[in-house]
């Protein structure tokens, strides 16, 4: 896929312009399965626009609209009037819970990553931005799901992420962690983690991985 696509549809997102980034996204999704999608067109553009921010050359206000856009082209991709599929039925009795830190906002991969693992037949529950703690274990010491996803995204958050890696990995029940969000592809967490903490710094690890889980592989998914 053109570098110049991801850019085009973070112009769209930036505009608040919906129908031509759904326009530039059914165009490159049509026959292409959507980890790619994903991983070339959606999360470049939102790599993008975060690293626009990061330099200054956007507002707080402008991501926020990004962010709103792409959630609602999103939504449309998985979802739009005429698509005759049915909603994925549960192939295994794999389970996951996804949610993102406290005072985590950015919950839009999270979204995808949750999708993804729905896709493949998996009983998910996408708990959305700033979970606290204390509500994610309960949650997880409820439904006892097999997978644990956290998102993070803000350098500052990291401490809490630790935390959060310490208790999940300490329910008597052994869920398996995974940690993602924008920090993973450009920093090193394996010190806010554990060694049987499993860190996704793109969509291609994470194929990867849901591959060898499915073969029955935990153990070297897991590294």
């Amino acid at each position: 896929m053109e570098t110049q696509k991801p850019q085009q549809f973070a112009s769209y997102l930036l505009a608040g312009d919906q129908q031509n980034a759904i326009r530039l996204l059914r165009a490159i999704a049509t026959n292409q399965p959507r980890f790619r999608v994903y991983q070339e067109l959606l999360t470049p553009a939102m790599r993008y626009i975060g690293d626009l921010w990061e330099r200054n050359e956007i507002t707080v206000a402008e991501e926020h609209v990004a962010t709103a856009v792409c959630d609602f082209v999103l939504a449309q991709y998985h979802y739009r009037p005429d698509d005759q599929r049915v909603l994925p039925v549960h192939s295994h009795n794999y389970k996951a819970m996804f949610s993102c830190l406290e005072g985590e906002q950015h919950a839009l991969g999270l979204k995808m990553v949750a999708g993804l693992f729905d896709e493949q037949g998996w009983d998910t529950r996408y708990m959305g931005a700033d979970l606290p703690l204390e509500y994610t274990v309960g949650k997880a010491k409820m439904w006892q799901p097999d997978v644990i996803g956290l998102s993070v995204s803000l350098l500052y958050h990291l401490p809490n992420l630790r935390a959060y890696v310490e208790k999940l990995e300490g329910l008597d029940y052994g869920p398996t962690v995974l940690v993602g969000g924008r920090l993973a592809s450009k920093y090193d967490l394996r010190p806010y983690c554990s060694n049987h903490t499993v860190i996704i710094e793109d969509m291609t690890k994470l194929e990867n991985w849901l591959k060898l889980y499915k073969a029955g592989e935990k153990q070297n998914a897991s590294h």
